[in-house]
């Protein structure tokens, strides 16, 4: 079976953490995979950012674990551009899935947030779900079927000092997602979230740097769990969101948080 033939998932933030491990995730069913991450700083976010080499890296892994294809795209989900570069990259193919993982951490109080950490977190938490919704949802409609996931955060489900912003926005996510769903009713296209908890990787360093944390490991005391998550466990979720057997969910809002919002 040719690339042509596959199913192809659109991945943003796909160069580390959880985009990373939702790409190998479906790499191992064969998926062929259009991975999208900007790869450049977010000022002003004060933690490092992927690089192209690191989209690249996952690209290759993909293809060793049995990915049909594999396509990468340099690109700022919070460019307005970004629906006409997905477009384009795809050339005409509808793809059967989209996730959404690309976001951004920005710690402060509530009332002492930068218009620039708004500005940045608005538009790639959110603006940029919205945005791969606009590049791929009138094709899924078309084609009569698509899965739409977007990847938003047990902060958008409870209250956590030092992250209005960083709440405000994948509250916003989820939000976005339910009214998405409303309006693909009858469709055959779904729209659904996943809310992480505390899972491992740069994003939750950086929040043990904002509550003055020695590591991300003490995170581990507040979530039933009693230890971080792994990406892979919040690929999983978001792979049987996009598998058939996912086909009765829409609307739906999914903690996979270790029991942090219990």
């Amino acid at each position: 079976m040719s690339d042509e033939d596959t199913p192809i998932a659109v991945i943003t933030g796909a160069a580390r953490g959880i985009g990373a491990a939702t790409a190998f995730r479906l790499a191992r069913d064969g998926w062929s995979l259009l991975l999208v991450d900007a790869c450049r700083p977010q000022p002003p976010i004060p933690y490092g950012m992927p690089a192209p080499a690191d989209l690249e890296a996952v690209a290759d892994e993909c293809l060793r674990q049995g990915a049909a294809g594999v396509r990468t795209r340099l690109a700022d989900v919070a460019d307005p551009r970004l629906p006409d570069l997905i477009r384009g990259t795809l050339a005409g193919r509808t793809p059967t899935a989209a996730i959404a993982v690309a976001g951004l951490i920005h710690g402060a109080d509530a009332w002492a947030t930068s218009d620039d950490a708004w500005d940045v977190l608005l538009n790639v938490n959110l603006h940029g779900t919205r945005r791969l919704a606009e590049a791929v949802v009138p094709s899924m409609i078309a084609a009569g079927a698509g899965r739409f996931v977007a990847v938003a955060s047990a902060a958008g489900l409870r209250g956590m000092q030092k992250l209005g912003a960083y709440s405000a926005a994948k509250a916003a996510v989820i939000g976005y997602v339910r009214a998405l769903a409303a309006d693909l009713a009858g469709t055959g296209v779904t729209a659904n979230a996943v809310c992480p908890g505390s899972t491992r990787g740069s994003m939750l360093q950086a929040s043990a740097a904002v509550y003055g944390l020695p590591d991300q490991e003490r995170f581990a005391e507040q979530q039933l769990a009693r230890r971080l998550l792994e990406p892979a466990e919040i690929a999983e979720a978001i792979n049987w969101l996009c598998s058939p057997a996912g086909s009765g969910c829409t609307g739906a809002i999914l903690p996979v948080d270790g029991g942090l919002t219990t």
